[in-house]
């Protein structure tokens, strides 16, 4: 019986799961080793114990409404897309609405988490923690892991000659990136255009003498905002969308996606990306065609080798009098505290069962939160995740057998490991792993229920965005305002922008609510007959 759980790490993961833990009567003892909660998104100018910070500069690429937790929606006044200031304050009170400070021990670290010698009967953790220099051990009934993903820098030096031998200027991960003004003047080669290298790419534009983005993938860049003006993951993170998916032909759903990629511009005539590419990235990014067009940032190839002071391309090009590289090249995820016999288990997500548990161990008593890219927020992800655990720590859930579990995960994991630097590839759909965990938890919405019994409800929930609240209209944890959460989303976005209000009232959309019902009827009758539409075949970036 799970009573006592540990939680490591004081980020939104970890807040979710003393939360859920609470939520199921269990008690959570949560080790933060930083004063403060937050994780990743409290920004510092310091990298004081090798602590992983935002840079000053961050937004955030998904909007609140499908960012928050889903009984705790973001305050109306908040922009939709929040700077880290504003995301962290929203984690504070989430936290002090919920209680969840008295639960948290600051300046914490678990240095060693390992199973007692009769874990295969108790499934019990021994917790070695270290404050102020005094270690003291605990023993827990379960551990929750909720460092993410975003721990140790992946500085792949071998795969760039000359870089650390031959290159006189300086280089740096961008986990060392703070501020721009320590980059003027100067002409600065930025490796990796995932969301972070365009991100810096573009602010450096702003003050170095001159910047090259250098990728040897496929990209599509699109914009936080979308049609009519609305945040892009609001228009199409929709069930409506994810259904379109699974019944088009897979041809003409990539056809019309390509169409909506280069609709904003063309990606080839910016050697960004081609309509033949079949591996290919998604980064949001307002202003980087703007500074490809205008020239302040220059778009490379892969770089084949450094000199003393030059980059020379793949293609044989050569950009000389070379300061600084910036590389933007991810990172990787490690659980030094981990003993290694439990370490070894998983070399990454794809080895844990919904990526989460380790599938072999004798007691579902550790699970792994937040370990996991998804096409939208991962935050809504890791709440689920949590969700789940804690139902199956409290006994309300069960986990399938070893055998069951091990097949699972090896019908999932590619065969040839894949580069770190390579995980926007490895995404999954935000709706389907999303049903896929809630399904499991029992909290899973029911659009054919809906329709029969709420049909406004039922139109918001297929046809407008896969907000967390749906997941707090049925089952364990069922919110009393999650209808109305949905209801009210549209106004929650358009909040902060009125203030200055003109007049532009329109009934339309009440005949676009009308032609809608026999659409969701129909899907409503597919979905009750093919059950397994929560699960997308192919989990890729969505539309």
């Amino acid at each position: 019986m799970v009573r006592r759980v540990a939680v490591i790490g004081a980020g939104v993961g970890g807040l979710a799961s003393v939360k859920c833990c609470l939520d199921e009567g269990l008690e959570p003892t949560c080790f933060e080793r930083s004063e403060d909660i937050g994780g990743l998104w409290r920004y510092t100018d310091s990298m004081d114990g090798g602590r992983v910070s935002v840079y000053h500069s961050v937004i955030t690429n998904t909007s609140k409404e499908m960012s928050c937790f889903s009984d705790f929606p973001c305050p109306e006044d908040f922009p939709s897309f929040l700077p880290h200031s504003l995301l962290l304050e929203y984690f504070r009170m989430y936290a002090r609405h919920f209680d969840l400070l008295r639960h948290i021990r600051f300046k914490t670290t678990a240095l060693r988490v390992a199973k007692r010698p009769d874990f295969a009967t108790s499934g019990q953790w021994e917790v070695v923690t270290e404050t102020d220099g005094v270690q003291e051990s605990h023993i827990f009934d379960a551990v929750m892991v909720c460092t993410g993903h975003y721990q140790e820098p992946y500085l792949p030096l071998a795969s760039f000659p000359g870089i650390d031998t031959r290159f006189k200027g300086q280089y740096l991960h961008s986990r060392e990136y703070k501020v721009v003004e320590a980059f003027r003047g100067k002409r600065v080669l930025v490796v990796g255009i995932g969301n972070t290298g365009g991100d810096l790419s573009v602010e450096l534009s702003r003050v170095a003498a001159k910047v090259f983005l250098s990728t040897r993938s496929s990209t599509w860049v699109f914009s936080r905002v979308s049609d009519h003006g609305f945040p892009f993951d609001m228009v199409h993170t929709t069930r409506f969308n994810h259904f379109l998916d699974w019944l088009l032909p897979s041809a003409l759903t990539k056809r019309i996606r390509f169409r909506k990629f280069n609709s904003r511009f063309n990606h080839a005539n910016y050697g960004l990306a081609s309509t033949k590419s079949s591996n290919f990235k998604i980064i949001i990014n307002e202003e980087l065609p703007f500074c490809l067009l205008s020239g302040t940032v220059v778009l490379k190839p892969n770089v084949k080798e450094f000199t003393e002071s030059s980059a020379v391309f793949e293609d044989g090009t050569t950009e000389e009098n070379i300061d600084v590289v910036l590389f933007a090249t991810g990172y990787i995820f490690s659980f030094p505290f981990l003993e290694e016999s439990v370490r070894s288990l998983f070399d990454d997500n794809r080895s844990l069962y919904k990526r989460i548990f380790p599938p072999q161990l004798e007691k579902p008593t550790l699970a792994i939160i937040g370990l996991v890219q998804l096409t939208g927020s991962v935050m809504v992800g890791a709440e689920m995740q949590a969700r789940w655990v804690t139902g199956i720590f409290a006994g309300w859930n069960k986990l399938p057998p070893t055998s069951r579990m091990m097949a699972d995960v090896l019908k999932k994991k590619p065969l040839v490991k894949r580069n770190p630097s390579e995980r926007e590839n490895l995404k999954i759909s935000f709706i389907s792993y999303t049903d896929e965990i809630a399904s499991c938890a029992g909290v899973k919405p029911s659009v054919l229920r809906l329709l029969l019994t709420d049909p406004r409800l039922a139109l918001a929930v297929f046809f407008g965005p896969c907000t967390p609240y749906q997941y707090r209209l049925v089952g364990r944890g069922k919110w009393s305002g999650a209808r109305d959460a949905i209801l009210t989303q549209w106004q929650r976005t358009l909040k902060p922008l009125r203030t200055r209000v003109v007049d532009d009232s329109s009934d339309g959309w009440r005949w676009l609510c009308l032609l809608a019902l026999p659409v969701a009827l129909t899907a409503g009758f597919l979905l009750s007959k093919y059950p397994w539409l929560g699960w997308s075949p192919r989990a890729g970036p969505q539309l």
